[in-house]
């Protein structure tokens, strides 16, 4: 686990988000898929977005880059460089997005488009945002590549995606983000569907291009071995809130909130054996129908009555201003079992 500090100065911020809430029109009602939550990123630097599936981890980040479904709205403020993503034109977005801020999606095969080649998606990236000749933006196509270790650049850059391997085109997808250098990078679920191995080379790489480029990365995924290994802070959603935001290494070692000891507790460890896995009971919030209280109280093995009709406020720890959580309960009243706390 890398060894951390936060610096909570937003003026040093390469981004910063503020009270970003998403809302979705539906047949069924206006489902609140992001409450309210604010965030900073400086440069150099790595957070972490946990949580299940449908906690809001990558309709928070769709909203940063403008690219929510039709029938979504995002309200708040997503700063870069002073500006308000969310309330920029189109074509001033069209400018940053892919070239400034640069976004790795979660299933490749989809992103990619099956009836270009690498090299044509790569070069109008470049030609589009830099302006560069077809020869120039192949070559730095090339060098792209290489980067992110892909052998045979060259002749590769002329095939299709589906003749790549799953853990190729999540490595020419980091190389098509990284082209045009961006200051931020989002990374959603890099190394979902991906075997071991190679999700640990991703995860090196991108430890790797940062440490040469100095970029900012959100990482977006439900992997907390993935978090341990390449995050300074780390932001815990449940039913589209903040439960917890604080250092890797806080988080890691001393949760306080019971929604992050029950993720913990559910990590596979080596020293279990055949030992049963800890499970959270119960199932996520309909988010259509979240409880006017804390989102996780009907899960929560330290509910009290008023946390389903209260909703604790997200506050920073007595003692630990860099740590913030959202719980009625103080950290000494919740009896996390040790073994939920080991790395």
């Amino acid at each position: 686990m890398r060894s951390t500090r936060r610096n909570g100065d937003i003026d040093m911020a390469l981004i910063a988000v503020n009270n970003l809430s998403v809302r979705f029109e539906t047949p069924d009602g206006v489902v609140t898929a992001v409450n309210d939550i604010s965030f900073s990123l400086e440069r150099g630097r790595t957070m972490g977005i946990v949580g299940e599936s449908g906690s809001g981890k990558s309709q928070a980040v769709l909203a940063v880059m403008g690219l929510l479904a039709i029938n979504g709205q995002a309200s708040g403020q997503a700063l870069f460089d002073g500006h308000d993503l969310l309330d920029m034109p189109s074509a001033a977005l069209n400018r940053i997005r892919g070239n400034r801020v640069a976004m790795i999606f979660q299933d490749p095969m989809t992103s990619l488009n099956p009836y270009l080649t690498i090299e044509r998606q790569m070069t109008e990236v470049l030609e589009f945002h830099k302006g560069m000749s077809r020869d120039l933006a192949r070559q730095r196509a090339i060098d792209s590549l290489e980067t992110v270790k892909i052998p045979d650049a060259k002749r590769r850059l002329g095939m299709y995606p589906h003749e790549f391997s799953g853990g190729m085109r999540q490595r020419v997808m980091i190389a098509m983000a990284l082209l045009c250098e961006p200051a931020v990078l989002i990374a959603d679920e890099p190394t979902t569907a991906l075997d071991v191995t190679v999700q640990a080379q991703i995860v090196a790489l991108m430890r790797e291009l940062q440490r040469d480029h100095g970029t900012a990365i959100i990482m977006i995924t439900h992997d907390l071995g993935v978090v341990a290994g390449l995050c300074d802070d780390v932001m815990v959603l449940y039913g589209g809130r903040v439960m917890e935001h604080g250092t890797a290494e806080s988080i890691f070692y001393a949760p306080t909130h019971p929604y992050t000891i029950g993720l913990l507790g559910a990590v596979p460890r080596i020293e279990q054996g055949n030992r049963e896995l800890v499970s959270i009971a119960g199932a996520p919030p309909n988010m259509a129908h979240l409880p006017p209280g804390c989102p996780f109280s009907e899960r929560c093995p330290w509910f009290e009555p008023h946390c389903a009709s209260t909703r604790p406020a997200l506050s920073a720890l007595e003692g630990q201003p860099q740590l913030l959580r959202a719980c009625h309960r103080r950290p000494d009243q919740i009896l996390a079992s040790p073994k939920a706390l080991s790395s």
